[in-house]
C-alpha cells in the first residue's frame, strides 16, 4: 500500500477523542473541522473500556455514530486500536501482566503505555479487540487507514516481569541455539557468569555493581522484538478482514527503545510523533533531524506527521508555547522533508486528565484565539499545496544511525561521560542544517552508493558485515567521515583483537594506542586554529595522513585530524570534540573536497526542495527574526505570485516555490 486511499492532495488533522465528549459536542466540532480544512482524524485510541466494558463484552455504539457523523461531513478515519491503554477491568483479572522495571517495582494502573509486552494475556486481549474492530469496519468507506497502538516503547519500553524473563530465554535460544555460543558472545568468563542451563538466566536486573552489558545489549533488542510482535499481532489481526495502510506512530530520534529501522519494515506507511524541546533555541534543527530520519526510515517515500503540538506540551520542564507562526513553520518543515500529511494531537483540548494543560487545534478558550485562526490559516495553505504531494526528496549525503550502538554506548563504564551517542550527531547534523545541506539517514548495512559523502559521528558499535559494507563504499569511491570512539567494539560489545579502531582500522588507515578523554574543561589546540574538548587520541599512523595534529594536551604532536585513501575513495577521521565554526569548517571541507555543491543560506533559513519527473519545490522556512532573500525564480505555491531570485521570506515566514526541472 503506497498512500492512504483517496488522497487528492496532503492530509491535513488529528486525534480526536470523542469519548471525552457528549454528542452536541461531536456535531460542533465536525463543523469546526470542515472550517478548518480538516480532512482526516485519528480516533479510538484510548477507548478500549468504552468499546469492551467488560471482557468480551462489545459496544461500538458509540463508534457507529462518530464514524457516521466525519462520514457525512466528508472527513476520513485513521482507526486507532485502543491497546496502549487497558481498562481497569483487564487488570484486575490480570495483574501478572502489570510491567516490573529493572529494580523491581511492579507498575501500577492509571497511565498508558503501561503493560509487560511478553504477557500472553496483554497478546491475546489485544489481538481480540482489533479483531473485532475490523470486522465492523473494515469495509467502511470512510476508514482509509489503521492506526495499532499509540506510541510503543513509551512511557517505558522494557519490562523486568516473569512474562518478559522466560520470553527473553526463548529469545536468547533463537539467536544462540546453545549455551555455549551465548557464553562466548557474552564473555560470561569475565566476573564468573558463566551458565550451565537456560533457566538460569535472568533478566539484567539491578546488581550490586554493572551487568554484564552484552546481556544488557540483548536485552535491548528482546524488548524492541517483543514490542513489535504485539504490532504484527494486531496488525495480522486487521489485514485479515482488509487491505487498507496499516501503520502506527514511532517517535523516530526520540524514543531510544526501539530499532526503528526494523519496524519501518512492518508497517504500510512510515507514521511519527514530534514534540519540540522547548527550551532549546535550536529545536527547529532538531524537528528537520527528526523528519529526515524519519523520511529515511520511510525509504524516501511520503511519510505521516501523526502528532505535533500547535503550542506549549504539558510534559515539559516547562510549557513554553510556540511563537505566532512557529506551528506554520514546524508543520511545514515537516512537509519540505517528506511528509503528505500534518496531524496534531489533539483537535480539542482536554478537559480533564493528564494532559489537560496540552495545546491542541482548537484550545479551551475556543475559535477567538491566535492558535484557532492559524489552524484555519494552516489548513487553507495546506489545500493550495496540493501540487507537492507525492513529491519527493533526494539527498547526496547521509549519516549513520544505528541504534544497536547507540544502545550499547550509552551503558555504564565507558571511557568518558562526555561520549553520549546523541551530541555528536546533533552536532554534525547542525553543520550540516546550517550549511543548507539534506540529509539522509542510514543504516550501516544500507547500499551507501548512492551518497558522495557519509558521516559516522556515533558508531562505536560495528558488526563485521557492517564494516566491510562501510569498506567497499569507500574503495568504490565513496568519502567516509568517523569521529572519535567509533568501530570500537563488535556486534556484543566485545572488543576486536588488536588496537582501536577494531574493523574501522583499515579504512582509516590508522591504530590507536590509548584513549585520551580529557578533564571535563579541558581544550586543546590543533595546528589550523581549532580548538578541540572532551577527547583526544594517541594515534598512530598507517596509510592516513595527518591533516590537522594536536598542539597541546596529552597527545602534543600527535595527529589530531587524519586523511585516508581506501581504493578511489577516502576516509577522514576526527579525534576530538569540535564545534561551533571549527566543526562548519571541517564539515565544510569535506564536502568540497569531495565535489558536493554547497550554498549556505542566510543564518535562520531553512532551504529544501521536493521533487517530480518534472518539477521542483523548494521551501523557504525563515527561523529568523530578519527577512531572508529567496535564491531561485518560480512561483510561489500558495499564493500564485510569481517569484524572482531577490525576492524575499519574511521573518518567521515560509514561501513555497515551485520550478520546472532542467
Amino acid at each position: 500500500m503506497s498512500w492512504i486511499p483517496g488522497s487528492k492532495g496532503l492530509r491535513y488533522g488529528g486525534d480526536y477523542n470523542p469519548e471525552q465528549w457528549d454528542r452536541e459536542t461531536w456535531v460542533e466540532d465536525i463543523a469546526l473541522m470542515k472550517e478548518a480544512g480538516v480532512n482526516l482524524v485519528s480516533i479510538g485510541i484510548f477507548s478500549w473500556v468504552v468499546l469492551e466494558p467488560r471482557e468480551g463484552e462489545y459496544d461500538f455504539s458509540f463508534l457507529d455514530d462518530i464514524i457516521g457523523l466525519l462520514a457525512d461531513a466528508g472527513i476520513d478515519v485513521d482507526l486507532g486500536t485502543p491497546t496502549a491503554a487497558p481498562p481497569a477491568w483487564f487488570w484486575k483479572k490480570y495483574p501478572t501482566a502489570h510491567p516490573m522495571t529493572r529494580d523491581g517495582r511492579t507498575l501500577g494502573f492509571g497511565s498508558r503505555g503501561m503493560v509487560s509486552p511478553s504477557s500472553p494475556e496483554y497478546r491475546r486481549a489485544t489481538v481480540a479487540i482489533a479483531t473485532k474492530l475490523a470486522e465492523r469496519y473494515a469495509q467502511h468507506p470512510a476508514v482509509v487507514m489503521w492506526h495499532v497502538h499509540n506510541e510503543y516503547g513509551a512511557p517505558i519500553s522494557d519490562s523486568y516481569d516473569d512474562y518478559s524473563v522466560a520470553a527473553f530465554r526463548e529469545w536468547l535460544q533463537a539467536r544462540y541455539g546453545t549455551l555455549g555460543a551465548l557464553n562466548r558472545a557474552w564473555g560470561t568468563r569475565f566476573w564468573g557468569q558463566s551458565y550451565g542451563e537456560w533457566d538460569e538466566i535472568d533478566a539484567p536486573r539491578v546488581s550490586a555493581s554493572t551487568s554484564n552489558q552484552a546481556q544488557r545489549l540483548d536485552f535491548q533488542r528482546f524488548t524492541s522484538d517483543a514490542l513489535l510482535a504485539c504490532f504484527i499481532g494486531e496488525r495480522d489481526a486487521i489485514r485479515a478482514f482488509t487491505d487498507a495502510p496499516i501503520t502506527t506512530n514511532f517517535m523516530a530520534t526520540n524514543c531510544p527503545s526501539i530499532d526503528y529501522w526494523k519496524w519501518a519494515q512492518e508497517v504500510d506507511i512510515v507514521a511519527n510523533d514530534h514534540y519540540l524541546v522547548a527550551e532549546r533555541t535550536d529545536n527547529h534543527v532538531l524537528l528537520a533531524m527528526d523528519a529526515d530520519f524519519t523520511r529515511s526510515l520511510a525509504g524516501s517515500r511520503p511519510w505521516i506527521l501523526m502528532e505535533h503540538s500547535t503550542s506549549a506540551v504539558n510534559w515539559q520542564p516547562r510549557n513554553i508555547a510556540k511563537r505566532a507562526g512557529e506551528m506554520a513553520r514546524n508543520s511545514l518543515s515537516h512537509v519540505a522533508r517528506g511528509s503528505d500529511a500534518v496531524m496534531f494531537f489533539q483537535f480539542r483540548a482536554s478537559r480533564f486528565g493528564a494532559e489537560k494543560f496540552h495545546s491542541a487545534m482548537l484550545p479551551h478558550g475556543g475559535t477567538s484565539t491566535r492558535i484557532w485562526n492559524e489552524v484555519v490559516q494552516l489548513g487553507s495553505d495546506l489545500g493550495a499545496l496540493e501540487p507537492v504531494a507525492g513529491s519527493r526528496v533526494t539527498a547526496s549525503v547521509a549519516i549513520v544511525w544505528s541504534i544497536e550502538s547507540f544502545w550499547a554506548l550509552d551503558l555504564e563504564w565507558r571511557p568518558s561521560v562526555e561520549l553520549g551517542h546523541r551530541e555528536r550527531i546533533e552536532a554534525f547534523y547542525s553543520a550540516l542544517w546550517g550549511l543548507g545541506v539534506t540529509v539522509d539517514f542510514v543504516h550501516p548495512s544500507a547500499d551507501l552508493s548512492g551518497y558522495d559523502v557519509v558521516f559516522a559521528p556515533s558508531l562505536y558499535l560495528l558488526a563485521e558485515a557492517d564494516a566491510a559494507n562501510i569498506d567497499s563504499y569507500v574503495s568504490s569511491g565513496g568519502t567516509l567521515v568517523v569521529s572519535y570512539f567509533s568501530g570500537i567494539v563488535g556486534e556484543n560489545d566485545e572488543v576486536p583483537a588488536g588496537a582501536s579502531p577494531g574493523a574501522l582500522r583499515d579504512v582509516l588507515g590508522l591504530s590507536i594506542e590509548e584513549f585520551l578523554p580529557l578533564y571535563a574543561d579541558q581544550a586543546v589546540a590543533l595546528s589550523d586554529g581549532s580548538t578541540g574538548s572532551a577527547w583526544a587520541d594517541d594515534i598512530v599512523l598507517d596509510t592516513a595522513v595527518a591533516v590537522d595534529t594536536y598542539v597541546d594536551g596529552p597527545a602534543a604532536g600527535k595527529p589530531a585530524v587524519t586523511r585516508n585513501t581506501r581504493g578511489c575513495g577516502t576516509a577522514w577521521y576526527v579525534s576530538t570534540k569540535l564545534t561551533g565554526d571549527d566543526l562548519l569548517r571541517f564539515v565544510t571541507s569535506v564536502l568540497d573536497a569531495s565535489g558536493v555543491a554547497v550554498d549556505a543560506p542566510p543564518a535562520g533559513l531553512e532551504v529544501v526542495t521536493r521533487s517530480t519527473d518534472s518539477e521542483s519545490f523548494t521551501f523557504f522556512i525563515n527561523h529568523a527574526d530578519a527577512a531572508a532573500p529567496v535564491s531561485i525564480e518560480g512561483t510561489d505555491v500558495v499564493t500564485g505570485e510569481p517569484v524572482s531570485a531577490g525576492s524575499v521570506v519574511p521573518a518567521g515566514g515560509v514561501r513555497v516555490v515551485a520550478s520546472a526541472r532542467p
